[in-house]
């Protein structure tokens, strides 16, 4: 059987002897200027601008039904690109560390270049924090709405992992003319993917990220059940996002209570 890739720098071997793709840094200039044109297309475009000019509003209106506001003071968006190694990461992982067909190509086949642009659906993102639990769905109800109008496709995922994380995950497209590597120009279509979270699951992630980061490019995992070894770094960092999610719950009983017995 062939031999898996057991770190990054080995599954740029395999790309290279496998597939004939050398990751070099002439590639990487590459990315940065396809993923750059991209954002730059997409600043300008209707439905972002739609999106952005239009928080107040939606903090107005959640107000007015709830009593508080959607957002933090000052909140603002911004179009976040996925650096390249963390992109190239995220192609290694689904080709080989999740891939339960290995050495076979996984479902949906091997990412390469000629379609990872438009199957990782991160490499343009943006992140909405609302305040509250019940902020999400109706960020979520504003978003797609949105995306109706701009007749953009829109897709959503409600993530809740068992190491804790919470969030969703709304998934719409958008054409974009970008260089080729021999510096002409095609439209491929790109994913964008804006998350959207909680002010204490965006605290909690902002804190975890370079642990679970790492955790990520290990190609085998302690088969030992984490949730029973409470020295394991896995039980702090996973059950906290547990329990803050269980915390926002209860935050929210309590406002509804509130609301029931004010007069």
């Amino acid at each position: 059987m062939e031999k898996k890739p057991e770190t990054v720098s080995a599954y740029r071997d395999w790309l290279k002897e496998t597939h004939h793709v050398e990751i070099d840094r002439g590639y990487e200039l590459y990315y940065d200027s396809v993923t750059s044109k991209a954002k730059r297309s997409l600043e300008t475009s209707g439905f972002w601008t739609a999106l952005t000019e239009s928080l107040e509003a939606y903090n107005q209106e959640y107000e007015l039904k709830t009593g508080y506001r959607l957002f933090i003071p000052k909140f603002e968006l911004e179009l976040l690109l996925k650096p390249f190694e963390s992109f190239l990461l995220k192609t290694y992982r689904k080709n080989i560390l999740e891939n339960e067909s290995w050495p076979k190509e996984p479902e949906g086949g091997w990412l390469l270049p000629s379609n990872w642009f438009s199957r990782i659906n991160d490499i343009i993102r943006t992140l909405v924090v609302v305040k509250y639990f019940d902020g999400v769905e109706f960020a979520i109800d504003k978003i797609r709405s949105l995306c109706k109008q701009q007749n953009m496709e829109c897709g959503v995922t409600y993530e809740a992992r068992e190491e804790g994380y919470y969030a969703v995950h709304l998934c719409t497209k958008r054409s974009f003319e970008v260089p080729k590597i021999n510096w002409d120009t095609e439209i491929v279509e790109i994913p964008i993917e804006i998350q959207i979270t909680t002010q204490l699951q965006e605290v909690i992630r902002k804190l975890l990220h370079k642990y679970y980061d790492q955790r990520r490019k290990m190609i085998q995992k302690s088969i030992e059940k984490w949730q029973w070894d409470y020295r394991c770094d896995e039980f702090s960092a996973n059950y906290l996002g547990h329990i803050l999610h269980y915390v926002e719950g209860m935050i929210m009983e309590i406002r509804e209570k509130q609301r029931e017995v004010t007069p």
